[in-house]
């Protein structure tokens, strides 16, 4: 509950979902927070913009730090209460009949999953009935479409009396009073040894014919992919992992892998419309782990990589607190 009394002034610099996280987690501390964009949108001119939004913390937890699972739990809880809608389907994981050792690795080495055989699947969904016979379901995780999520973020921020400054590009020597959060992910290079890019690139498709009602992850030794249903019958394909800061439009290779991929799904998405291509630069460091690095009056938060939605109310909690010289100081 707010005290009333300002902690002290934070500039936040970057709107995409470091810059809002870090900026709800300070306004729940009694900073006056103000956040700075370049674009003249929220989250518009962010790789979080094209991110899939999954909430996913035991299905990523099996390719990544551990840590991921502890820290991505909270997500979908932080979300639903800071405005987004969010979806709690669960993730279903897949893999061809060719790839079934795929799943079996899949399900050793992740948590909180249930086997399905083929009517399990069917009856998750029907759309996909007969195109599986086995499958991982994990019934705890979500997911957010990132494209309501952070202007839903954006508003709850606003009406707790966070200010947004759109169309800005300052520096620390023009906020002289206020200490500074700096999100600007790969814009903040410079200052960040270390920190590199990788290239993500994803398809927005519509069916008519395919309805899902949870994200899918097929498998495959190559080319893995998820499906992630938002509204109007639309479905995300996403998403390739290239190590290169490169943020042309996707490649004629990479999209052909997406597409390929998900008509070995079902081979109705091979009637569905394209309605955008899009690709963006991951921040990442060594580990691929988020990291707060504090340089006098600046705290980096950046390094988010593939887990923007899922880690980012965690680390935002912790930067909150170390701008408050309490525990929970990450490094």
């Amino acid at each position: 509950m707010s005290s009333g009394r300002s902690r002290g002034e934070v500039a936040v610099l970057g709107a995409g979902v470091a810059g809002l996280t870090a900026a709800a987690a300070l306004q729940a501390r009694d900073y006056t927070v103000t956040v700075y964009e370049r674009g003249d949108q929220v989250g518009r001119e962010a790789c979080s913009w094209w991110a899939g939004g999954m909430l996913a913390p035991y299905c990523e937890a099996a390719t990544a730090e551990p840590e991921v699972l502890s820290q991505g739990l909270p997500a979908a809880d932080w979300w639903s209460a800071h405005g987004a809608e969010v979806w709690r389907g669960g993730t279903l994981v897949l893999a061809q009949a060719r790839d079934r050792a795929e799943l079996e690795s899949f399900a050793l080495r992740s948590e909180g999953h249930q086997w399905l055989d083929g009517a399990g699947v069917a009856a998750l969904e029907p759309d996909l009935a007969g195109r599986a016979q086995r499958g991982l379901w994990y019934p705890d995780e979500a997911h957010v479409d990132p494209r309501q999520a952070l202007p839903a973020l954006a508003r709850w921020l606003a009406g707790r009396g966070v200010r947004f400054e759109l169309g800005q590009t300052v520096d620390g020597g023009a906020l002289p009073d206020a200490c500074i959060v700096d999100c600007r992910g790969l814009a903040a290079r410079e200052d960040l040894p270390g920190l590199r890019g990788v290239r993500g690139e994803m398809i927005l498709i519509r069916s008519r014919d395919l309805r899902l009602q949870r994200p899918i992850r097929l498998l495959h030794p190559r080319t893995p992919l998820y499906l992630i249903p938002r509204s109007d019958g639309l479905i995300m394909l996403g998403a390739t992992s290239v190590e290169s800061d490169h943020g042309g439009p996707v490649t004629v290779r990479s999209a052909m892998e997406l597409l390929g991929a998900a008509m070995c799904l079902h081979p109705a998405l091979g009637e569905a419309e394209i309605v955008e291509f899009g690709s963006g630069v991951r921040p990442a460091f060594a580990g691929n782990m988020p990291r707060l690095i504090r340089q006098g009056r600046i705290t980096y938060f950046n390094g988010l990589y593939r887990h923007g939605y899922l880690l980012s109310p965690w680390y935002a909690e912790q930067l909150a607190c170390q701008l408050g010289d309490a525990q929970g100081v990450v490094r």
